[in-house]
C-alpha cells in the first residue's frame, strides 16, 4: 500500500509550524491526514509507473508524496504563495517532481506539458472545493491526452458528476462533464479525515475518458453545450420553452424535436447526453446528413 508521511495530524502540525503557516479557509484548505484515504486514493488511480500526474492543490505534499512514489514524474499546481517553500523543498529531495505557482484555471496546458515533459495522463488531486467542478471540466476539455481523472471534492459535487438522467441533481455541468467521461469509481470521506475538520462531506470520484468521443470536433462540442446551456436556462420549463427564451427559433426546434424523436415537452433533466449530441446535430442539419 502507498501511503503518505505526512497523512497524520502530528506530522502535518509539525511542517505547519516549521514553515510558520496557517490553514486558509478562503482557499479551501484542509489538510488530508488519514493514510488509509491516501491508500484509496492510490487505489483508484492504480497507477502502473508511466504516468505524469498533474495534480493541483498539493498544499504541503500530503498526497504528492504518496504520489511521487508511484508515477513517474508529478507536477503540481498550486496557488498558494506561501507554500511555495515546502514545494521547492519537495522539489530538491524527489527529481520527479516540480511545480507551478499559480491559478489552475489559468495555467496554459502547454505550460503543464512542458513541466510533465509530455501531456499528462491523469489528474490526481484533492482539489480546492470552491473551484472543483470547474477544474475537472477545464481539464478534460482543454487536455486531449487527459486519459482519467481521480478527484477529491465535496460530496454535493461528486453526486452532480455522477447524476443520471431524471435526478435532481442532474443538471446542464453533469451533462456537458459527460460529453467526455463517465465515472468508475466512487468513496465517501468523513470530515474527521482533514485537519481542520470541514463543515461538508467529501468524496473520491475516479472518471475516465470515453474511449469513442461523443463528439468529435470542436465545433460540434460547442454547439452541443450551447444547446445544454438553453434547456437547463429555465429547469422549470419544458425543454421547447427554456430553449425558445434563450434564442433558439421555434420553428426549428419543433422540426428537430421532430427529426430525432425528443418530445418538446419533455424537461432538460429527464435527456441523457446522447439526446442532447442527437438534437444538437438536428438543429445543425448534420444528422439528417448522417442518416440520409
Amino acid at each position: 500500500m502507498t501511503t503518505s508521511p505526512l497523512a497524520n495530524p502530528g506530522a502535518t502540525r509539525a511542517l505547519l509550524e516549521t514553515y510558520g503557516l496557517a490553514t486558509k479557509h478562503r482557499l479551501g484548505q484542509n489538510f488530508l491526514i488519514d493514510n488509509h484515504v491516501i491508500e484509496k486514493v492510490m487505489d483508484l488511480a492504480a497507477l502502473d509507473g508511466s504516468e505524469c500526474v498533474v495534480e493541483v492543490g498539493p498544499g504541503i505534499g500530503t498526497l504528492t508524496l504518496a504520489l511521487l512514489q508511484d508515477a513517474a514524474r508529478v507536477v503540481s499546481i498550486e496557488a498558494d504563495g506561501e507554500l511555495e517553500p515546502v514545494l521547492r523543498t519537495h522539489a530538491l529531495e524527489h527529481d520527479n517532481f516540480a511545480y507551478i505557482m499559480g491559478d489552475a484555471l489559468r495555467v496554459a496546458p502547454e505550460r503543464i506539458a512542458e513541466a510533465c515533459g509530455g501531456a499528462p495522463e491523469i489528474l490526481v488531486a484533492n482539489l480546492p472545493y470552491n473551484v472543483a467542478a470547474t477544474i475537472i471540466l477545464q481539464f478534460f476539455q482543454t487536455m486531449p491526452d487527459l486519459r482519467s481523472v481521480v478527484v477529491m471534492v465535496q460530496k454535493e459535487v461528486a453526486d452532480r458528476i455522477a447524476a443520471h438522467p431524471g435526478t435532481k441533481t442532474y443538471g446542464g455541468y453533469t451533462a456537458k462533464l459527460g460529453l467526455y467521461a463517465g465515472v468508475t469509481g466512487r468513496f465517501e470521506v468523513p470530515p474527521r479525515c482533514f485537519m481542520p475538520a470541514p463543515h461538508v462531506d467529501s468524496a473520491v470520484v475516479r472518471l475516465d475518458r470515453h474511449e469513442v468521443p461523443l463528439a468529435s470536433e470542436a465545433s460540434d462540442v460547442d454547439r452541443i453545450c450551447e444547446v445544454i446551456d438553453a434547456a437547463f436556462a429555465q429547469r422549470r420549463k419544458t425543454i421547447r420553452n427554456s430553449m425558445s427564451a434563450s434564442g433558439f427559433d421555434r420553428a426549428a426546434l419543433d422540426a428537430a424535436f421532430n427529426a430525432c424523436g425528443i418530445a418538446p415537452t419533455a424537461r432538460a433533466e429527464t435527456l441523457g447526453v446522447e439526446d442532447f449530441v442527437r438534437l444538437a446535430a438536428c438543429l445543425s442539419g448534420k444528422w439528417r446528413e448522417d442518416n440520409e
